[in-house]
């Protein structure tokens, strides 16, 4: 194959790794669903033990502990990362929990709302200026969750917690030099010790899954690194190969399957109140895209024109 036709191949491979990436990450309710016998806070810390062993093996393959020691050198790189690997944290104990209590449709509410949370995080944070569209969108976005709290009568606690810390862990990343394999690395680095002292504890105690769940639970324990790993991987891949507004179209993927898993294979209701609050933070999204792909074009018409 020529250069040129590697080339031309890179986009097309680029989005086709981004869109496989969206796609597992929607189909992983189906392998948490498989262990909602097993304590989520110990779910957690086996993911952090063997995504932290496949991903150093991935760093071996690239020869890449450079970056990665680099990384302890100073105290607030290390205390930056600890803090990404908490969000990090927090957001996957939210959302393993939300998974396995019956919540699938709020938790893919909660990545529906990420894209609005950012563009606000943008602003109050990083003092960004909003177009009108992006205002509107939010505010659609907070019509909607209003709607959810008058409908159940209490906030979607599960959807915002992930919104939340997934926003929050975007900034940290995207105040981060560190590329996604060094950055997951290094932050399931930082909190492997809390990981493996609770396992040990688990095991103490006879309480732990490993060692004591039937086979099939065991095996699947072990899988954790490679469900957490392989679509990160994926969408470093694609990240790098294809436009923003392509990713941005493609990260709905991941929480339309949830939401389809949520309604088709778990049952779970999905009245009409509650489609009708979805509905106002679809038009959030679809305003907030449009907008986004407006602008991008504008800018590009105009540095075409500089060009000129």
């Amino acid at each position: 194959m020529t250069t040129s036709n590697a080339h031309d191949l890179s986009p097309a491979r680029g989005a086709l790794a981004a869109t496989l990436c969206y796609f597992l990450w929607g189909l992983v309710p189906l392998y948490w669903t498989r262990l909602a016998g097993v304590n989520a806070v110990e779910l957690i810390a086996h993911r952090h033990l063997w995504s932290l062993a496949f991903m150093l093996g991935i760093v071996a393959l690239q020869r890449g502990f450079g970056p990665v020691a680099a990384t302890f050198r100073t105290r607030r790189s290390i205390l930056t990362n600890a803090l990404g690997g908490l969000l990090l944290t927090g957001n996957w104990l939210g959302y393993v929990w939300g998974v396995n209590t019956g919540h699938v449709i709020e938790t893919s509410l909660g990545y529906f709302l990420v894209p609005l949370v950012n563009v606000a995080t943008g602003h109050f944070v990083l003092h960004e200026q909003l177009r009108r569209a992006q205002w509107l969108a939010i505010a659609l976005a907070g019509l909607g969750v209003a709607l959810l709290i008058i409908q159940s009568g209490r906030p979607p606690w599960i959807a915002l917690a992930l919104a939340g810390t997934w926003g929050a862990y975007s900034l940290m990343r995207k105040r981060s030099p560190l590329p996604a394999v060094t950055g997951l690395t290094v932050e399931t680095l930082l909190l492997s010790p809390f990981a493996i002292g609770f396992l040990l504890w688990q095991h103490h105690t006879g309480a732990g899954a490993l060692g004591q769940a039937d086979l099939d639970t065991q095996l699947l324990i072990l899988c954790s690194g490679v469900i957490t790993a392989v679509p990160l991987l994926l969408f470093a891949y694609g990240a790098r190969r294809v436009r923003l507004s392509t990713l941005g179209l493609l990260q709905y993927l991941a929480p339309s399957v949830q939401l389809v898993l949520g309604v088709w294979i778990f049952h779970e209701p999905f009245s009409e109140s509650r489609l009708l609050s979805f509905s106002f933070i679809w038009a959030a999204l679809a305003l907030y895209t449009a907008d986004n792909l407006l602008a991008q074009r504008r800018a590009a018409l105009q540095v075409k024109g500089e060009i000129q």
